[in-house]
């Protein structure tokens, strides 16, 4: 449900988004030079001289603020991305094993309405069932919500794990989202914000409480980036539209089973965890290499 669109775009947004990248980036410091020496050759009053050296230091000290806040962003969105528990991680290893086994198979859909160059859904289907084959407790979430003044309707499907081994910790609810980096790119984002973004997984696999906070650091840069480049934000780019997605009420849906055509192959070298990339793989359903998930 996250399909960049123009600004006067429909407002509903589909889950699977792709960046265009943007060749004209200009230097804020040079920026601030350029000015300051056009106003010197312009004028030899001192007075307008003091003015640009205040209006200097103002651009200055917004410099370092932004850069600043960029910095801490980072800081704070790794570390919560590696922060893990043991009930993440056994459920991320079985999560690469079933997309390691899937796309080690050449997978032809045989649904009734096959999606052109591949079908996410059957990707989430038969990643569900695997998992639910090796005894998790996963199921087919799809979340669907109202609009509102704030933000528009929508709907989203992901899958989810209810983990209750511990019963000192009740219930754990981990979240699964195969296409996450790409639930947060951007068309025409500024460099920074690109930078937070790629530090993203292409496969998160985390409890709910950790997906919130990640949501909560990539919602605030989002909103700084517009604001730099004095645009629009999107309210499908806003927090509670975020949220909404992942974090509010959903249906939990056993997958049924459905046919694939399989074409069983050779496994091939293993990829790194740190060039894995789901976005390379998923749209033909065809993996040039087995799989990492980070």
């Amino acid at each position: 449900m996250a399909f960049e669109m123009a600004r006067m775009g429909p407002t509903r947004r589909s889950s699977d988004e792709f960046v265009q990248s943007s060749d004209e980036e200009a230097s804020f410091a040079d920026m601030v030079f350029g000015f300051m020496e056009e106003g010197q050759n312009l004028s030899g009053n001192s007075s307008n001289s003091d003015n640009y050296d205040d209006e200097d230091d103002e651009n200055s000290y917004n410099f370092e603020e932004n850069k600043a806040f960029w910095k801490e962003q980072e800081q704070t969105l790794q570390g919560t991305l590696y922060r893990t528990s043991s009930i993440e991680t056994k459920i991320r290893q079985a999560t690469k094993e079933a997309l390691r086994e899937f796309c080690a198979a050449d997978n032809q859909c045989l649904c009734s309405r096959p999606v052109a160059k591949g079908c996410r859904n059957c990707l989430k289907r038969e990643v569900c069932n695997r998992l639910i084959n090796v005894g998790y407790n996963c199921a087919l979430c799809k979340s669907k919500w109202k609009s509102s003044p704030d933000i528009p309707s929508g709907e989203h499907t992901y899958l989810e794990v209810l983990d209750n081994s511990n019963p000192k910790k009740g219930v754990v609810r981990v979240v699964i989202e195969l296409n996450f980096r790409a639930e947060f790119e951007m068309a025409r984002a500024s460099e920074e914000y690109n930078q937070l973004i790629s530090r993203l997984p292409e496969v998160f696999i985390g409890k709910s409480e950790r997906l919130g906070a990640l949501i909560k650091i990539l919602c605030s840069a989002a909103k700084k980036c517009m604001k730099e480049k004095k645009m629009h934000l999107g309210p499908w780019r806003k927090h509670k539209y975020m949220q909404a997605k992942w974090l509010g009420t959903c249906e939990r849906i056993k997958p049924t089973t459905m046919p694939l055509a399989f074409s069983y192959r050779q496994p091939k070298p293993k990829a790194s965890m740190l060039t894995f990339d789901l976005l390379e793989s998923l749209p033909g359903l065809h993996c040039s290499t087995a799989v990492e998930v980070v």
